[in-house]
């Protein structure tokens, strides 16, 4: 087992010397802008989440800046969505400091896409959505061969999985080892469940690859939403931290927990 290691945020500092809390993992939801066709499922998210009711309460936590994460809008939404969320960065005060696109890798069309979208640079990177899909999805040979135009796009990609799909995802930074991974929520451990195996032996296995780090992120979803404590997860955020070292960790608020 892995020695346990102190929780502590990561800051970026500005070219004035003071120090900035980064967000990399806003969710902010529009329901008169956007399409969300799984939020339905989720009562607590439906409502909406306004980029000013964020900066409120961010402003409260000493953040500074946000990069505003996809939240799973109808596929037809995807590019709106980015747009939508850039229009927003440029409103006074705003934290909004770029999107991470929501893509279809699985799609042919992917590439004209990614051609725009690697265009704008408010675009800091791109997901799809694996956690809630078919567990063979990223193992197409047009996904795989997808993921593979990001090298030397400068943009990530974010892995949302769930445990017993992290083998996938190991495959898939195997494959691709000059694109940048980012494992959303510490790989989605069954917190709720207290189910530690096999996600630790995962987790060491993924960190391995020195093209994926780990976000720290959304792990209180995943916990007992009425009565969780810091002790139900603290195992999993620094289990997390030591598989991969400070240098290869991000935070995230992950406003709105969602999806």
């Amino acid at each position: 087992m892995m020695a346990a290691t102190p929780i502590r945020i990561r800051t970026a500092t500005n070219g004035d010397g003071s120090v900035e809390i980064i967000d990399t993992h806003l969710h902010l939801i529009y329901r008169d802008v956007l399409r969300y066709p799984w939020i339905g499922e989720v009562p607590a998210l439906q409502q909406d989440f306004s980029a000013e009711r964020y900066r409120t309460e961010a402003l409260r936590c000493g953040i500074g800046a946000a990069i505003h994460m996809e939240v799973d809008v109808d596929e037809s939404d995807i590019e709106a969505e980015t747009k939508h969320v850039k229009a927003l960065s440029a409103e006074p005060g705003s934290l909004l400091r770029g999107a991470i696109s929501a893509c279809r890798p699985e799609h042919a069309n992917f590439p004209a896409f990614l051609e725009r979208a690697l265009a704008d640079p408010f675009v800091k990177g791109f997901r799809r959505v694996l956690h809630v899909m078919p567990d063979d999805l990223s193992e197409s040979a047009t996904f795989r061969a997808n993921i593979g135009r990001l090298k030397g796009g400068g943009r990530p990609f974010d892995l949302c999985v769930m445990p017993h799909q992290i083998g996938r995802a190991i495959a898939l930074a195997d494959l691709n080892p000059d694109v940048q991974f980012v494992l959303d929520h510490c790989g989605v451990p069954a917190i709720k469940d207290r189910a530690e195996h096999p996600w630790r032996e995962h987790m060491i296995e993924i960190a391995k690859r020195p093209n994926v780090v780990v976000k720290i992120s959304g792990v209180v979803a995943y916990a007992e939403p009425a009565n969780w404590t810091l002790d139900d997860i603290r195992p999993y955020v620094e289990h997390s931290i030591a598989c991969f070292g400070w240098d290869r960790v991000v935070w995230a608020a992950t406003g709105r927990s969602a999806r």
